[in-house]
């Protein structure tokens, strides 16, 4: 054995230094594939070009210098899609990370709970009713229904799961299985409103159910922002709960832990930065799967490194996905949405393949 090995003290610092090494680097693979995705597209700029636009924007908006579509392209169209690509990423991530911490299943993400049927559902309904549906919201702003009716029915139906499990306690199975079952309810909703509608507006449904960042715009970027940081921030202060957690209910509240607070108010937070986000991007799969598996693989499974490692590999996953969709057949964009279907089914079935090959040797 080696010296660290010996001392277990250097063996942990070791441990934890590689950690750093691994969030750092993900953290600069993050920065340059931004100032790639700033300059994807028909519009090509210098890389240094790049950086003083964005160095520009920070410090002095309003005396951007260079030609005015420089600033337009590059401020005003690509980088609220890149930021909307990452705020959704690092949200999708860390809701599939806590969940799956909190129900200790690493299949859950925020689509096994029904939250993804739950807002295809309200994104429906607002598609096929319009003004109807919420009055108060002028027509011109029929955008606006859609991301509110997809953002409240999200919230719904994790209401629905913590309805459901208080009469049978707030275990995993009746969580995991409740989410389930309201998936399948919302689905059938969203089968109903396809059927009932026309073919303009079911054409409208199913370009929002494959997801994609076209509705990618400033004010989208300020509601999302906060909202993912703010619910980021608090999940990532309950890493040591969450870890506690890993050893069972009865170790946790041995150790102080309020299993059936956390585990509810996890949840809610978790259901919050996800639900805010796929209201302005419709469904994207698999980034709450993918992230904290390729965190664990690299990190291991303690929640204080492995909440922000899944977060970058997050965004990182859906910025590198949405580039690669709206400039592969460019000028056709490809929903992103699609493009992670085909990532997550190749990936999970690889690590299938790789599980199997492992029990017959």
């Amino acid at each position: 054995m080696t010296g660290t090995q010996k001392n277990p003290i250097l063996f942990y610092l070791s441990g934890k230094r590689r950690k750093v090494i691994i969030i750092l680097t993900l953290l600069v693979l993050l920065f340059l594939t931004i100032v790639y995705a700033l300059n994807a597209g028909s519009f090509h700029l210098s890389f240094e070009r790049i950086l003083i636009i964005l160095y520009q924007a920070i410090t002095c908006p309003g005396l951007l210098e260079g030609s005015n579509s420089e600033k337009i392209i590059v401020i005003d169209f690509r980088m609220p899609r890149v930021l909307l690509a990452i705020f959704t990423g690092i949200s999708l991530a860390v809701a599939g990370c806590v969940m799956q911490a909190l129900l200790r299943n690493p299949l859950v993400s925020p689509f096994t709970l029904g939250l993804s049927s739950a807002a295809s559902f309200g994104a429906a309904m607002a598609i096929v009713f319009g003004p109807v549906l919420f009055p108060f919201i002028p027509p011109q702003y029929q955008n606006g229904t859609i991301v509110l009716a997809a953002f409240l029915l999200g919230w719904f139906s994790i209401l629905l799961i913590y309805a459901i499990s208080r009469m049978k306690g707030a275990s995993s199975a009746t969580l995991i299985l409740s989410g389930v079952v309201i998936g399948y309810i919302f689905t059938a909703g969203v089968m109903i409103m396809k059927y009932l509608t026309n073919d303009e507006k079911l054409r409208e449904i199913t370009l929002w159910l494959m997801g994609g960042m076209w509705g990618a715009n400033w004010n989208a970027v300020v509601i999302v922002a906060p909202i993912t940081m703010i619910c980021v921030l608090y999940l990532e202060s309950k890493a040591w709960d969450l870890n506690g957690l890993a050893a069972g209910d009865d170790v946790a509240k041995n150790l102080g832990v309020n299993v059936n607070r956390l585990r509810i108010s996890g949840l809610f937070v978790a259901t919050l930065a996800a639900s805010a986000c796929l209201a302005f991007t419709g469904i994207i799969g698999f980034i709450g799967l993918m992230g904290p598996h390729i965190g664990r693989m690299l990190i291991g499974n303690d929640n204080r490194y492995l909440i922000p490692c899944s977060a970058l590999l997050g965004a990182l996953i859906l910025l590198i996905s949405d580039t690669a969709a709206r400039t592969v057949m460019d000028p056709i964009e490809i929903p992103v949405g699609v493009i992670m279907y085909i990532i997550g089914g190749v990936f999970f079935m690889i690590l299938i393949l790789r599980g199997q090959h492992r029990v017959i040797t």
